[in-house]
């Protein structure tokens, strides 16, 4: 139950706000984009998080990986405690591009402030996170609160595009118990009813059409890559959804869903029909199914004799298989219940959901894994904002977690 200690630190974390705004504000004005969509990473912004720990008089440690373009890729981890085992917060630091600038109110990498309101790229896909984990760690360190717990944070990199030098390398590197509590607040609900416990299966493919170059006016002597890349990828997108068409109702949506998003830059003139055309596929796929079967339906396809004028190149940009779901009366979900319940007083309910966060890599290694937030999703969009209430609210769970002595367990 609530107590005297809470009261404490439940001041001392309101008593952040303005330094919440000025550190989400100085975290989103450095970019954090993948050198793989053309970024430098997030090593600059990592220094700065890491250096900001070290003002509080925390030894955070820093773990630094070079990908395959020989950019860092940095991580920070940071432990507060001397508990057998440990409540990690785990949030990402990378973020997506801010997509199509036109549609941006104002720019995506300065921070705007509008009543409880701050706008720009990454505020909430995983600055939200990010802030309300390491001011969970201030306050528990300013009031030198008993904790029940270690409190652990881990703020990571590489997430929007697999976590292979991020989440992975630091489940490689031993740091995690395997009786540790991980909450990753990388997605949420609005006012923080649900409990993510399950992620459908993630296939992103590369697919490669070849054919031949020729002038736009003599189309009979070339094969239009195009024309022939759209045939294909309608007739994979047909045979998709009526192959793998159960319905989980943990999940939101209940089926698997197949999107043809990325398209690459093809040829410079209107009258050249292009040889080559490079377009991208992200399948959602319920743990009801294998994605190798997946895999091998879409090359059967390619195989077919009304593609046989074309080469038709299939790769595995990225694939995370479905892990066993968190079950609903694990010490992760039941704790987060309780402090919900303590705390807002609502009673969540447990969901699944399509896209990929860190939980699964825990969950491939049998640690138990929460994902939560509070807040409608507004990550990849256009004009994305965090709320500020809400990065006070879930810093103030964070931090009672580790306080809830009468917690079940």
């Amino acid at each position: 139950m609530l107590d005297g200690n809470f009261g404490i630190l439940d001041k001392k974390i309101t008593s952040y706000r303005e330094d919440m705004i000025a550190l989400v504000s100085k975290m989103i004005e450095i970019k954090a984009i993948s050198p793989i969509s053309g970024g430098m990473g997030e090593s600059e912004r990592a220094s700065m998080l890491e250096e900001t720990l070290k003002q509080w008089d925390f030894k955070p440690e820093r773990y630094d990986y070079s990908d395959e373009t020989g950019s860092r890729r940095s991580n920070i981890v940071v432990k507060m405690g001397a508990k057998e085992r440990t409540f990690w917060v785990v949030a990402h630091i990378d973020t997506v591009s801010e997509g199509d600038l036109s549609l941006w109110k104002s720019d995506p990498f300065k921070a705007k402030i509008e009543g409880d309101s701050v706008y720009g790229r990454g505020t909430q896909d995983n600055g939200q996170g990010v802030i309300s984990g390491m001011f969970a760690l201030k306050a528990l360190k300013e009031t030198e609160a008993e904790l029940r717990f270690n409190m652990g944070l881990a703020l990571v990199a590489d997430e929007e595009l697999g976590s292979r030098y991020g989440i992975q390398k630091l489940i490689e590197e031993g740091i995690f118990g395997k009786e540790d509590l991980v909450l990753v607040p990388d997605w949420g609900s609005a006012k923080g009813g649900k409990i993510e416990i399950a992620e459908k299966g993630m296939l992103w493919l590369k697919i490669s059409v070849l054919g031949k170059q020729t002038h736009a006016s003599t189309p009979e002597k070339g094969v239009n890559a195009y024309m022939q890349s759209i045939r294909f990828l309608n007739k994979v997108d047909k045979v998709l959804h009526e192959r793998y068409d159960a319905s989980n109702t943990i999940f939101d949506p209940p089926i698997s869903t197949f999107e043809m998003t990325k398209h690459e830059k093809n040829i410079d003139s209107i009258n050249i029909i292009p040889s080559l055309e490079v377009s991208y596929l992200d399948c959602r796929v319920l743990p009801e199914y294998d994605i190798s079967l997946v895999i091998k339906d879409i090359r059967e396809i390619a195989a077919m004799a009304e593609f046989n004028d074309v080469s038709i190149k299939i790769e595995e940009f990225n694939r995370e298989d479905a892990t066993p779901q968190t079950k609903e009366g694990s010490e992760i979900v039941q704790i987060l219940k309780y402090a919900l319940k303590e705390l807002r007083d609502i009673d969540p309910e447990v969901v699944g959901i399509g896209g990929g966060t860190c939980a699964a890599f825990f969950r491939k290694k049998g640690i138990q894994t929460a994902v939560w937030s509070t807040g409608e999703s507004v990550a990849h969009e256009p004009n994305e904002y965090v709320e500020l209430p809400n990065i006070e609210n879930d810093s103030k769970v964070f931090a009672y977690i580790v306080l809830a002595k009468d917690a079940p367990l």
